[in-house]
């Protein structure tokens, strides 16, 4: 069994929407359900753990979350279009030279780095979304694409954002068990 570490990964506390909530509550809590989910099955694991692959597949966890952590950033550019504030890491990288970044450099960064970088991307996604929902909601366009022709909006990024999290939930969870037996639908909440 790994050793484990103190950090829980993503603060993702889960408050549920009314019966009753609006379309951006649902949608922002599917999306931080999401995140929680995968943040559980992520949290607490050392540096061999999260670089554990499990074939076939060569993915692992820290890799994973360093993708999710790069998704997050490029999400809130997207959404604000404040392309030149793209944090570091990611605004260094030479993304024609090494565009798998994320999945390759993720295995020499420490778990508590790795998480640190998560959390601060999914803080500055949060905020931008709470931009967007107080400036047009899930209808205005979004301020960045790289084809002028095709600028979706507000919901479409969020739901693929979603997306994107929901899938790789899915393989965390079989990862997760692999390596310690934890299973479970939905993190424990306080």
């Amino acid at each position: 069994m790994p050793s484990m570490t103190t950090n829980n990964a993503l603060n993702t506390p889960l408050t549920e929407p009314s019966w009753t909530a609006g379309e951006a509550d649902v949608l922002l809590f599917a999306l931080d359900r999401s995140r929680a989910t995968f943040a559980w099955k992520c949290a607490g694991l050392d540096t061999e753990a999260l670089n554990r692959p499990h074939p076939p597949s060569v993915m692992t966890l820290a890799a994973i979350i360093k993708h999710l952590a790069w998704v997050d950033d490029w999400t809130a550019v997207r959404l604000t279009g404040r392309v030149q504030q793209m944090p570091e890491p990611w605004r260094s990288v030479d993304w024609d030279k090494d565009p798998e970044y994320p999945w390759l450099s993720a295995a020499d960064d420490s778990p508590e780095d790795l998480y640190r970088l998560w959390n601060a991307a999914a803080a500055r996604c949060r905020d931008a979304v709470a931009e967007v929902i107080a400036d047009g909601g899930l209808d205005r366009p979004v301020k960045f694409t790289f084809d002028p022709e095709v600028l979706p909006n507000a919901r479409r990024v969020l739901v693929d954002l979603h997306e994107e999290y929901s899938r790789h939930a899915g393989h965390a969870d079989l990862f997760r068990e692999a390596i310690d037996g934890l299973v479970g639908e939905d993190p424990p909440q306080a």
